[in-house]
């Protein structure tokens, strides 16, 4: 059966998935944290199959970073999975509930989204966090991960799909996608597939924008930021920066630019350039920083570059108002923070930046489905519509309305024979939700 064929009986069985139960759900969620764990050596040998064919093709330290898979990130990949069976059931949440008329019930009730196609980069976990929060959201996805974790997926899916059918969910809940001609097909199916989420790089990102008609939810980049404030406690600041850029170079919502009051302490800001320097972190600056600070200068794209690497811009500001102006020209409406004791600028600065994560007096890292509570998530939004931030459990639901009348007609309305009075009534929550 080709993808094509596969995707199309995955559409017609959707509506089966959606309206699965929510103990079957978490049952095919037990079951495949059950077979990471009892499979977790053949899951590190074909881990190490992924990195030395990315050693030997020269990969990058970022993307190595990216491709490891130890029993640390298993236990990750564990305990998410455990947040997700935690996390109530979305699906069939009554989100309004409105009587129009006497006998004529109006309801906004909480539906999965259908068929997904999510596309992602190369990270071994990534395809388990994305068919888990699939599974619980009652959503049927293709997954397509990156071809550096050839091995690794193929087991990863192996397992999850076999969670799937154990379980007695549709066996065509999961399709895995295995070549670049799949996802050149997939593209095209805007009659079966929902939604496209893809991650990856920017260019890649931009690819699949322009190459389909389906819906595409996703980042390009993850520009982030971190201003200084000319009141931000020294204490805080050195430990926040470093772990924005450091405790995860490789990650989106990494630390890209920092942005420093001029009138920070000097020395404060001496001591913040000496902890970037012991930490080895490389600084690019504009040529008066070059100069003053021996910074390295900027690359061709300037402050509009996501390093990746333990590597930073710095840029003076006069206040806040030229950092919220810096950040909502040059970041890329990811996620950005503020460091400082001021209550009236961290105010403006949480209004004023237009990003998907807006913090004060913590690093940029949180910006994560699991340290939000989602249990995981299958891509961070940097758009407005539908879904924004980490998109966990519900920022893969919709909804649809539901009418319920008794012989009820427009024409009584419109003659006004019968009027709308359009009152609230109490919502109602499924018996097994909290």
């Amino acid at each position: 059966m080709d993808i094509r064929e596969k995707i199309m009986q995955m559409k017609a069985m959707a509506p089966n998935m959606a309206a699965s139960s929510h103990d079957k759900r978490n049952q095919a969620l037990s079951i495949a944290k059950q077979r990471l764990l009892e499979e977790k050596e053949a899951i590190f040998l074909a881990n190490k199959t992924d990195m030395e064919a990315a050693e030997a093709d020269g990969a990058t330290d970022a993307l190595k970073k990216r491709l490891r898979f130890d029993e640390a990130k298993l236990a990750d990949v564990c305990r998410g999975i455990d947040r997700l069976i935690e996390l109530p059931d979305p699906i069939g949440n009554i989100e309004l509930c409105r009587e129009l008329d006497e006998g004529l019930v109006l309801k906004r009730i909480c539906v999965p989204i259908g068929v997904l196609g999510v596309i992602f980069e190369a990270r071994p976990d990534a395809l388990v966090q994305i068919a888990s929060l699939c599974i619980k959201s009652g959503n049927c996805a293709v997954l397509k991960g990156g071809s550096e974790t050839k091995a690794t997926n193929a087991i990863w899916f192996s397992l999850m799909e076999e969670a799937v059918v154990s379980a007695e969910l549709p066996a065509l809940a999961l399709v895995q996608a295995d070549s670049h001609s799949d996802i050149d097909e997939l593209l095209t199916l805007d009659e079966a597939v929902d939604l496209i989420i893809p991650r990856g790089s920017n260019g890649f990102v931009r690819y699949i924008m322009e190459h389909t008609s389906i819906p595409v939810m996703g980042h390009a980049d993850g520009i982030c930021h971190m201003y200084i404030d000319k009141t931000a406690d020294p204490g805080k600041v050195i430990p926040l920066v470093l772990d924005g850029k450091l405790q995860y170079t490789a990650a989106c919502n990494a630390t890209e630019t920092l942005l420093i009051d001029r009138d920070y302490p000097a020395e404060a800001r001496d001591a913040l350039f000496d902890a970037l320097r012991k930490a080895n972190i490389t600084v690019h600056g504009d040529e008066k920083l070059v100069d003053a600070f021996g910074f390295l200068p900027l690359g061709e794209d300037g402050f509009a570059h996501e390093y990746l690497e333990p590597e930073l811009s710095v840029r003076f500001v006069d206040g806040v108002e030229e950092a919220v102006d810096h950040i909502n020209t040059y970041g890329s409406h990811h996620t950005d923070a503020i460091l400082s004791e001021d209550p009236d600028a961290c105010d403006y600065f949480l209004k004023m930046v237009d990003s998907a994560g807006v913090y004060q007096n913590a690093s940029t890292r949180f910006s994560d489905g699991f340290r939000y509570g989602f249990g995981a998530e299958v891509g961070i939004s940097t758009g407005k519509l539908h879904a924004r931030g980490p998109v966990g459990l519900f920022g893969l639901c919709t909804y649809k309305y539901t009418l319920v009348g008794d012989g009820h007609i427009v024409g009584d309305y419109a003659s006004g024979k019968a009027a709308f009075h359009f009152r609230d009534l109490s919502l109602v929550i499924l018996a097994d939700n909290p």
